[in-house]
């Protein structure tokens, strides 16, 4: 009994060790695309000149797990698309920052974005485009069968720095999760649907500083260096007469067709056949050298261009959230938009939104493209019929036709 209160006790600390961590996450900004959305996101007028500026419908989509689950989504066609929404200004410093939103093509997405923006400092929304400048830059790319990745983009004095390693987006028209984690020791985590799928430092996994080291210029490969790694082998010498050896030779086993004339055919010569003596042209063989030093390289020196940054992951006066981008094809859904320092309530988040529907959400899609497929083949069957009706009448007239020109005429009756 007293063993039971005892797990009973643990468990309880254990919940409540959870709670504690996930009541000192700090949240800058969360959205749900809840009512009154619109009275916290600006659409920018970028691109209305020329009308070429998409629009964003409030909407669960055409398959959901809920209904009243909303967010926003890209309509029309070939569009450009902004907005974005304010939030009281931060610094990760000493802190991590979590990204995290969710990303469905609907639409099954041929060519264009659906990653997110964070903005540093004063921007004006209404003007919000692309040219305006960003400090990450996150979230799925698809453009064909060669561009379905992740991109992952930091700024650093003007310059836009894209991660260096691969990381593949879901092209699917389910919602997925996308999470990017940035932490105080420079290191950094990508996750999709709450799985990390890459992880890595900030100093080798972007280009923002140059390399420590670097070849030194000035260093040559000594005279004396053999980097020849194998070489002639001077003890394997070419048979004497080996060159004299014929390619072909004349086929022993053949005999002069018994209807040959000489004086008309001319003299006889038996035909050729492969030289079973023959090898080839003759190389020598090769061994290891022995005084084989590897490939030369320059060695490596401090670089003087090198300066540290120890604040390379932070990121000051964070202020804005947005979408920018463009699309051929409309209808992505975004929404449950979060950015904290706290990757547990990051999870947990996710798993109450996103998690909670994502089965019922399959399994509506799954209905939906049944029914989508049993309206195709219905269509299919339809305009088979039509066309052998069609055929049919034709073959009819045809034939009415013909009756008419077999017919004896007036005259001749």
């Amino acid at each position: 009994m007293a063993r039971g209160r005892r797990l009973l006790s643990c468990a309880a600390a254990l919940v409540a060790i959870s709670v504690i961590s996930l009541v000192s996450a700090e949240v800058f900004f969360e959205e749900r695309f809840d009512e009154g959305w619109e009275n916290r996101w600006v659409k920018s007028d970028w691109k209305k000149d020329d009308d070429t500026a998409g629009d964003w419908i409030h909407t669960a989509g055409k398959w959901n797990g809920d209904s009243n689950d909303k967010g926003i989504q890209t309509n029309p066609d070939y569009r450009f698309f902004a907005i974005s929404a304010q939030f009281p200004e931060f610094s990760n410093k000493e802190k991590t920052l979590v990204i995290q939103y969710s990303v469905k093509h609907e639409q099954k997405l041929d060519c264009g974005g659906g990653y997110i923006k964070l903005l540093s400092g004063d921007v004006d929304q209404k003007k919000f485009g692309g040219d305006t400048d960003y400090s990450i830059m996150f979230g799925p790319d698809i453009c064909g069968y060669t561009t379905k990745k992740v991109h992952a983009i930091l700024t650093r004095e003007g310059k836009n720095h894209l991660i260096k390693k691969d990381v593949t987006c879901e092209t699917d028209q389910l919602t997925h999760v996308y999470t990017f984690i940035i932490r105080p020791d420079s290191t950094y985590s990508i996750l999709i649907d709450n799985k990390e799928k890459q992880t890595g430092s900030l100093y080798s996994d972007w280009s923002i500083l140059p390399p420590k080291q670097i070849k030194d210029p000035e260093a040559k490969k000594p005279e004396d260096w053999d980097d020849q790694e194998y070489i002639p082998d001077p003890e394997d010498v070419k048979p004497e007469g080996y060159d004299d050896i014929p390619k072909e030779i004349p086929d022993a086993d053949a005999k002069k067709p018994d209807d040959w004339d000489d004086e008309e055919d001319g003299e006889w010569t038996a035909p050729t056949i492969p030289n079973p003596e023959y090898k080839g042209p003759w190389t020598q063989k090769k061994i290891k050298n022995p005084n084989y030093k590897g490939k030369w390289s320059a060695p490596l020196i401090d670089n003087p261009e090198f300066k540290d940054i120890p604040d390379i992951y932070v990121f000051p006066n964070l202020k804005y959230v947005g979408f920018e981008l463009w699309q051929v094809k409309s209808g992505t859904i975004f929404d449950n938009i979060l950015i904290t320092d706290d990757p547990e309530y990051a999870v947990k988040f996710a798993e109450d939104t996103w998690g909670k529907h994502k089965d019922a959400e399959k399994a509506a899609f799954e209905e939906a493209e049944k029914k989508r497929e049993e309206e195709e083949a219905a269509k299919t069957e339809d305009e088979s019929d039509k066309e052998e009706a069609e055929d049919a009448a034709e073959k009819d007239e045809s034939d009415d036709e013909k009756d008419t020109e077999d017919a004896p005429s007036h005259d001749e009756l």
